[in-house]
């Protein structure tokens, strides 16, 4: 199966909504999904409509097992099958401390995954030990952002995160891109800035970047995917999505 993680290291960006635009495509593609929430705010977990059982993601990363992972497991309401949640909880905030001794974690707890093409992991938008934990667990990574001054900057830091991660212990994680998220069309100030992204990381930024949409924020909203909410910007919000999966499957898989 192919890891995912969606992060950025600075927050109201919409990385909790590029996950989601992910798993919408990844379902009405028919991948059988599974999102780890591990922002304490837990936004993807709600959005996906989730009950929690007996567990969650905190718990996994108390004491990682299969019977933990299990228990922490519960299905999106989004469909019937093939999207399924690691629920996400504060209390996971107690693990943002660890340091790189215990970061593997995660990625235990995922060896004991089975089933499932597709795992997105919703990272903090944080640089803590939460965040090490989930793009440990990765085999790509992706950094969302905004076309504005202070996100561009926060990118510049979370690729040189990812480049320390993978000369410690994560050597099998790569950088899949940068997705600029928010974009508006008309914007001087956010051409410069996409400009000065493609400056500075070239075939890294992503095409084609998320165009700022009150659609994905209304399906998000109604806990519905946006490839079933109705109208033209939804449309054209799906088909964004559906092209930067195709781009992750096309890296490798474990």
């Amino acid at each position: 199966m192919l890891v995912v993680g969606v992060c950025s290291l600075k927050g109201g960006v919409g990385k909790t909504s590029v996950t989601l635009g992910l798993a919408s495509a990844a379902l009405e593609r028919g991948l059988r999904t599974l999102v780890v929430d591990l922002d304490p705010q837990g936004d993807s977990t709600m959005a996906l409509g989730t009950v929690a059982g007996q567990g969650d993601v905190s718990t996994v990363l108390d004491a990682p097992s299969p019977q933990a992972v299990t228990a922490a497991t519960a299905p999106s309401s989004w469909a019937e099958d093939g999207l399924d949640v690691l629920v996400g909880s504060e209390r996971s905030v107690l693990h943002d401390r660890i340091d790189d001794s215990d970061v593997h974690r995660l990625r235990d707890a995922l060896s004991w995954v089975s089933g499932y093409d597709l795992v997105l992991i919703d990272c903090p938008p944080s640089l803590g030990g939460l965040t090490r934990t989930g793009l440990a667990a990765c085999d790509r990574a992706v950094v969302v952002t905004e076309p504005g001054l202070f996100a561009v900057m926060a990118v510049g830091r979370a690729m040189r995160t990812i480049d320390e991660l993978r000369r410690g212990p994560a050597p099998s994680l790569q950088p899949l891109g940068i997705v600029v998220n928010r974009v508006r069309a008309r914007s001087v100030e956010q051409a410069y800035r996409l400009q000065e992204l493609q400056t500075l990381y070239g075939p890294l930024v992503l095409t084609p970047s998320v165009p700022e949409r009150a659609a994905l924020q209304q399906a998000q909203g109604a806990a519905q995917p946006v490839h079933v909410w109705p109208g033209a910007a939804a449309a054209e919000l799906a088909d964004v999505f559906d092209q930067l999966l195709d781009r992750a499957l096309r890296a490798p898989r474990r």
